[in-house]
């Protein structure tokens, strides 16, 4: 589980639930229609922006998020990866045939199982890269997803609050009618606004970084199975990937910056 998830939901909840106590008005917020409109209306819009095959994939991404799937660190993978060039070298490049069944990357089986196969190193790595783009794009599609609902949600808290307003017009020589009316513009605009900053955008954020994390490993798997191929010497193997590893990092934060 990620804790991290956790902790930040529950301290936004909590956060949101003292503030509303202190001033008394928590069960003014608790309205059930303000968040079917908000709600409903927001994953409604996405039924029409997006095909099943993508809106069938929002459970399990939310899934992933507190039960992420813990890959292999990139030191991890530096490390069989220079094991691997270490029994390449002693005994020669076809031992890496009962070495394929023992790895537990899928990713790094399928580049062996091409270097075997005697694919060039321009083959191997145009194909291992296209896998990248591909899954790159799978995990885009979720968070885009997820960032349109945060777009989304806020403006779904917009129309509730234009409703509630229309109702208090309609009704204002019945004060019975003015409390719920009132109740309905104030909170759709706040469940909107909280479903967006406690979930949807964060979420999508998560989805973003979960994936630039595993583009990075695929990317020192890549290299790794291309110096092995190249016949390069340990020694030689781990020096280029703990460099690749460091120049990737920092070319990363300079990009964020």
């Amino acid at each position: 589980m990620d804790f991290l998830t956790v902790i930040g939901l529950s301290l936004g909840g909590i956060c949101v639930y003292y503030i509303m106590y202190s001033a008394g008005i928590t069960a003014l917020f608790l309205n059930k229609q303000a968040a079917i409109l908000v709600y409903g209306g927001t994953f409604a819009s996405i039924l029409i922006s997006y095909p099943w095959s993508f809106v069938k994939r929002l459970p399990s991404a939310v899934r992933l998020v507190f039960f992420p799937n813990r890959g292999e660190e990139p030191q991890t993978i530096i490390e069989n990866l220079v094991r691997l060039s270490e029994t390449a070298k002693r005994r020669g490049m076809d031992s890496m045939e009962s070495e394929i069944p023992r790895l537990r990357d899928r990713f790094m089986m399928d580049g062996f199982r091409m270097v075997l196969d005697g694919l060039s190193p321009e083959l191997v790595r145009e194909n291992l890269e296209k896998e990248i783009a591909f899954a790159r794009i799978r995990h885009q599609q979720m968070s885009n997803m997820f960032k349109t609902m945060g777009t989304l949600s806020p403006i779904f808290g917009l129309l509730g609050t234009l409703i509630g307003v229309v109702q208090i017009l309609k009704n204002l020589t019945d004060p019975q009618t003015l409390g719920a009316a009132m109740a309905i513009a104030v909170t759709a605009t706040f469940y909107g606004i909280f479903g967006t900053n406690f979930f949807f955008l964060p979420v999508a954020g998560k989805l973003s970084a979960y994936s630039d994390a595993e583009m990075l490993n695929k990317e020192v798997i890549i290299e790794g199975i291309l110096a092995i191929q190249a016949g390069e010497v340990p020694a030689l193997v781990s020096l280029k990937l703990q460099g690749f590893l460091s120049y990737h990092l920092r070319d990363s934060g300079r990009a964020r910056r």
